[in-house]
């Protein structure tokens, strides 16, 4: 693998600082070796590149001549490969859809609760009756 320099044109595009903190994040790596830092980096660039060349073909993207979110949101949700990605890049709705699904967990989240609360209920009531026999 080439050994990179600061005067030495440059071999991968992202910063292998950022790299490097994203990495000594996890609490199992102590040190990095340059050669695995220099394969990340290009191992990422790669993985980006397929994403967006195959959301740019199965999406929209040619109809615009453009690549958007939506091309890269449907692919995460639509192909198996990209599915990992699913919860990093969520559709977009807008933000009264989403209020509105927030006051529809809520509604049900209150209707589960009291449903809980009974069953409480009902359970000791049994248990005092079994005890009071």
């Amino acid at each position: 693998a080439a050994r990179l320099s600061g005067g030495e044109n440059r071999l991968v595009s992202l910063p292998l600082s950022r790299i490097r903190v994203i990495m000594k994040s996890s609490p199992e790596v102590s040190s990095i070796n340059q050669d695995a830092l220099f394969l990340t980096a290009k191992a990422t660039e790669l993985f980006v590149q397929y994403l967006a060349t195959y959301s740019y073909k199965h999406g929209r993207g040619k109809e615009k001549n453009a690549l958007t979110y939506s091309d890269l949101s449907h692919t995460a949700e639509e192909c198996e490969t990209f599915q990992f990605l699913a919860d990093i890049l969520p559709k977009k709705i807008l933000a009264s859809k989403y209020l509105k699904m927030l006051e529809k967990e809520k509604r049900d989240g209150e209707v589960g609760e009291d449903d809980e609360e009974e069953e409480e209920e009902d359970e000791d009531k049994a248990v005092d009756e079994d005890v009071g026999s």
